[in-house]
């Protein structure tokens, strides 16, 4: 993947050096173990935020946001944002989100809105959120309450020990699949969704997150084709290395590797053919409207 040179984000918090916070998920929710094994699973790898997985699974209502962030339109940085450090890994992380800003702006805009772009949080261990606690063995995750995208960069390792997925375009897909989420959250669908699952049974529910992730990994194929459309930031053997991403973290592949045997009600996230399908779909098409998972019969 071709990033190095191009503009890096201002919009990013390095609190590696804070520590992380204590507490749990849910606000001191009782959650049992088997919950928390099945929703680190369902998050590990492009998930939306694990307290709400949690959340889910436990039949309770999603967090409501504590507090949201002063985000100015565009990515500017507020005026809380430490200045993140200056290792490759870093500058990269600030680049492809940087990169996923100038896409979503200028797609907002040819749409007559205007895209408030979200703050990236880089952490170790733990660290407190709007949506509870987040936790590095989650993975990265996106909190609609703060309007911030969580990573732990040790998490491009175990994406490598546990997944054998590497590559830099991978790990930025993993950038753009949470930055989708945003996406969906100022497009309002994040909100619709939340609200009627609350309404549905469990197998009900999980469809519709199905359907949520499926679509961000759609977006995260948006983002792919326009970024390389302008500054030509693919080289041979990206495209395929997030297609193998896609496939590896199926929750067909997931369940199988955890357990022997799917449960196809208890997906959350898609199978490995649907999200390497919705992820074709967006980079091969480059339009939003490709996207709409919620409407389609066969994912």
């Amino acid at each position: 993947m071709k990033w190095e040179g191009n503009r890096e984000s201002d919009n990013v918090e390095d609190a590696r050096n804070e520590g992380g916070g204590g507490g749990g998920f849910g606000g001191g929710r009782s959650i049992g173990l088997g919950t928390i094994a099945i929703a680190l699973v369902a998050s590990y790898f492009f998930g939306i935020s694990p307290t709400t997985v949690i959340s889910l699974l436990s039949g309770g209502p999603v967090s409501q946001p504590q507090q949201q962030s002063q985000q100015a339109p565009g990515g500017a940085r507020g005026p809380n944002h430490a200045a993140p450090a200056q290792d490759r890994q870093t500058k990269f992380v600030r680049t492809v989100l940087a990169d996923t800003e100038d896409v979503w702006t200028q797609i907002f805009r040819a749409n007559g809105k205007t895209y408030a772009a979200p703050t990236l949080k880089l952490f170790s261990g733990s660290t407190q959120t709007a949506c509870g606690t987040g936790q590095t063995a989650s993975g990265p995750f996106y909190c609609p309450g703060d309007r911030k995208v969580y990573i732990d960069l040790s998490f491009y390792q175990l994406m490598q020990q546990r997944f054998h997925v590497s590559g830099e375009f991978a790990q930025a897909y993993v950038i753009a699949h949470e930055v989708g989420h945003h996406v969906q959250n100022l497009m309002g669908i994040m909100d619709k969704v939340h609200s009627a699952e609350r309404q549905m049974s469990k197998a009900q529910a999980n469809a519709m997150s199905v359907r949520l992730e499926l679509q961000a990994d759609c977006l995260a194929g948006v983002w792919a084709f326009h970024a390389n459309q302008a500054r030509s930031i693919l080289e041979q053997g990206d495209v395929e290395g997030a297609l193998n991403a896609a496939t590896a973290i199926g929750d067909d592949a997931l369940q199988k590797q955890e357990q022997g045997y799917v449960v196809p009600d208890s997906f959350t996230h898609g199978t490995s053919a649907q999200r390497v399908r919705w992820f074709k779909q967006g980079i091969s098409s480059g339009e939003v409207k490709s996207c709409n998972t919620f409407e389609v019969k066969t994912l």
